[in-house]
């Protein structure tokens, strides 16, 4: 059950939208993502926006108006949505880019999908984003990319990897000196195990 919300962040890749909705996805656009559903030549199942930043939808595409003045994002009601009917995949395009505050917000997003029992992931055509609580997760097909990991929501994240050019073992990255920057997996299966604390994964899928 994988629902893709469309988001709104300036300079998406269009043909990364494209190419990234498989067949049986639920799409949910959130504001103007609608307009890089049309270009992208999606039809979304719903659209979901205060409308501040495009027009809303005239050709009867289910749409959720919001109003402006209200205590969360746009993305979060995709998100709340989605959950509401039963998704537990959750994958955000056009996310990245832009305000810093939005950016933020769509990290704090990803904790925010996995408190409620859910996966999510944030994608784009340089980068895969990952919330990481403890547990252990294996990569796979990400040999010789960039990768880094830093404390979220915490002071501290207790790490082990493997696989990587700069492996540790059960060591604490603080979240107020960042040594989780540019690491690089080394190996086609890595692995990532969470100890203690809650991290953020940024994969660099561009840079080696």
């Amino acid at each position: 059950m994988r629902c893709v919300i469309i988001g709104g962040a300036p300079d998406a890749d269009i043909s990364f939208i494209k190419t990234s909705v498989k067949d049986g996805d639920f799409i949910i656009c959130a504001d103007k993502g609608y307009e890089y559903a049309l270009k992208a030549e999606i039809k979304p199942d719903l659209v979901i926006g205060d409308f501040d930043s495009c027009e809303a939808p005239v050709d009867g595409v289910k749409t959720i108006r919001l109003n402006p003045q209200k205590d969360d994002t746009d993305t979060i009601h995709c998100i709340d949505t989605a959950l509401e009917n039963g998704y537990d995949e959750i994958v955000l395009l056009a996310s990245l880019g832009g305000r810093t505050d939005h950016l933020y917000a769509n990290l704090s997003a990803l904790k925010y999908i996995h408190t409620k029992g859910a996966d999510g992931v944030i994608l784009s055509e340089r980068e895969v984003i990952r919330f990481l609580p403890c547990g252990e997760y294996e990569f796979n097909g990400y040999r010789e990319k960039t990768f880094s990991v830093f404390p979220f929501g915490c002071d501290k994240v207790c790490v082990s990897y493997e696989g990587a050019q700069y492996p540790l073992n059960k060591y604490y990255l603080q979240s107020d000196f960042p040594l989780g920057v540019s690491n690089v997996f080394v190996s086609d299966n890595a692995k990532i195990s969470i100890y203690d604390g809650n991290a953020i994964l940024i994969i660099n899928l561009l840079i080696n």
